[in-house]
């Protein structure tokens, strides 16, 4: 009979972890997009995320009060960088409420045009950043292609591709142009002579007959890919009432469920924008295209519903150019700079692609108002990030946050 001894070499470790803070982020303070997550973690577990914001503060709200509503345009573009028109409308419509301003067809038809123009570009980003995140390169490559030529469009029509400062107080700066010539991305794909003239809706609606069914691209690349799916279906699961709660609003509502959307929803000065056009706002669930994976609010039906927005701002986009030549009026009633504003206050809420992006302006009788504050959709949706994160693993942290598409330049005004 054998006896077996303990061998006195052998040692026990509590192979429990400590508690740890990580910090993801932030990158430098010059670059855009700055946004530190403190993480609590064991081992790989997340417990809690708290963001740290203000990197990126620029007291725009603090000038505004110290311009006349003209000059304050330029700052509304450098708050959602990816859609500074989206931007520049919001603020236009908040002033003409406020001072009462009627503004006619045309104006209203081309704004129409140029949001739902921003509208995809920014979801191209979105979409494209996305997979980025999750480590795929290919839609990127293909989402920032088909935004160099929305950008070159831009361009054409207000002679910048970042911080466009185009739709302003009354309607627009300039009316779109009657000849251009092919954008040379659009050239390029089409294969089209890129010294080619034509009128600037010609050459818009030349890009949508393009990008129409490259959009099943993007599906195949990431909306059905399997791996895709597993990074994204099933997490992040934010019920309607969460999202309503922490007062989330455009896709990261939309994606829970909620079927609210203000150009269809919001205040009689922005809806007579959208009055005879024809449009759904994609909701989920989406029974018939959702992978047996996804449940309502995850990542991926915030997603979905961007993707879903872009078809749907095609054919708004389609529609506003039909309209177009027909409309009444001019491209923009002249306001003056030493115009007063009365004293009164007004809030006006738009839907940007991340949200209700809302401003509110206060007159004292001046023509520089005597407060300009704006209300940011990205910081309401991002706040709902730690309830979302607890309880998950490192490596699905950037899945959750890149679902909700937060943009840090309209957070730190």
């Amino acid at each position: 009979m054998s006896i077996q001894v303990e061998d006195p070499r052998l040692v026990e470790f509590d192979v429990r972890t400590d508690e740890m803070l990580v910090n993801m982020g932030p990158q430098h303070p010059s670059t855009h997009g700055v946004l530190r997550l403190l993480l609590r973690t064991d081992g790989e577990i997340v417990h809690e995320v708290t963001p740290h914001l203000g990197y990126l503060h620029r007291c725009a709200e603090k000038i505004g009060e110290n311009l006349a509503p003209p000059q304050w345009i330029p700052y509304t573009d450098r708050m959602d960088y990816l859609a500074g028109m989206n931007m520049n409308l919001g603020f236009s419509l908040a002033v003409e409420k406020l001072i009462g301003m009627e503004v006619p067809e045309k104006a209203m038809t081309l704004r129409v045009i140029i949001a739902e123009l921003g509208r995809i570009a920014s979801h191209l980003v979105a979409m494209g950043t996305y997979g980025l995140d999750l480590g795929t390169f290919s839609p990127f490559l293909y989402a920032f292609r088909e935004r160099e030529i929305i950008l070159d469009l831009f361009e054409e029509a207000c002679g910048a591709r970042l911080t466009y400062s185009y739709l302003t107080i009354g309607g627009a700066t300039h009316d779109l142009p009657n000849q251009v010539e092919l954008p040379p991305g659009l050239a390029s794909v089409t294969k089209r002579n890129p010294r080619e003239k034509m009128r600037w809706v010609d050459a818009l609606l030349t890009f949508l007959e393009w990008i129409e069914p490259r959009i099943k691209e993007y599906h195949t690349l990431l909306t059905r890919n399997s791996i895709f799916i597993k990074r994204t279906a099933g997490l992040g699961i934010m019920s309607d009432e969460m999202a309503m709660d922490y007062g989330c609003t455009g896709p990261v509502l939309r994606g829970s469920g909620v079927d609210y959307d203000l150009r269809r929803d919001g205040e009689p000065i922005y809806t007579r924008m959208y009055e005879g056009y024809n449009f759904d706002v994609p909701v989920a669930p989406f029974p018939n295209a959702a992978p047996p994976e996804a449940v309502l609010g995850d990542n991926w039906c915030r997603f979905f519903v961007r993707m879903m927005e872009v078809v749907q701002s095609i054919s708004l986009i389609r529609q506003g150019i039909e309209k177009y030549d027909s409309a009444e009026g001019e491209y923009r009633v002249p306001y003056k700079m030493s115009t007063k504003l009365p004293k009164d206050e007004c809030y006006l809420e738009t839907e940007c692609p991340r949200g209700a992006m809302g401003f509110y302006v206060v007159g004292n009788g001046n023509a520089e108002p005597f407060r300009a504050r704006a209300k940011s959709s990205s910081f309401c949706n991002l706040a709902v990030t730690a309830p979302l994160c607890e309880g998950f693993l490192l490596a699905d942290i950037p899945a959750i946050v890149g679902s909700l598409d937060v943009v840090m330049g309209e957070i730190d005004r």
